[in-house]
């Protein structure tokens, strides 16, 4: 039996949603609480970034980061107008983990 894999693309923001951090991980629950608990001091620890509000699922590990890319490189209207389409509200998605 084949395992299969799941990969994540999400996009976290801050609380006035100003500032926008993409990433790609393989648990997207335990890449949040890390954001949350700022166990890496970078980027999402010093704009407080933690609240998730758009992710997509990938099976292989090379789609995901080719997303990541593809996001990263996109205008912030482009990655606005990606979470709004999901996510209208920019509710945090990982309420309640």
């Amino acid at each position: 039996m084949t395992k299969v894999h799941q990969y994540y693309v999400y996009i976290v923001t801050n609380a006035s949603n100003n500032v926008l951090y993409i990433g790609v991980t393989n648990n997207l629950e335990s890449r949040i609480l890390q954001h949350r608990e700022k166990i890496n001091q970078g980027f999402t620890a010093k704009y407080q970034c933690s609240k998730l509000v758009y992710y997509e699922e990938f099976q292989w590990v090379q789609d995901a980061i080719a997303r990541e890319k593809q996001l990263k490189a996109g205008s912030r209207k482009k990655k606005i107008d990606l979470i709004v389409a999901d996510n209208p509200e920019w509710l945090d998605l990982s309420a309640g983990w």
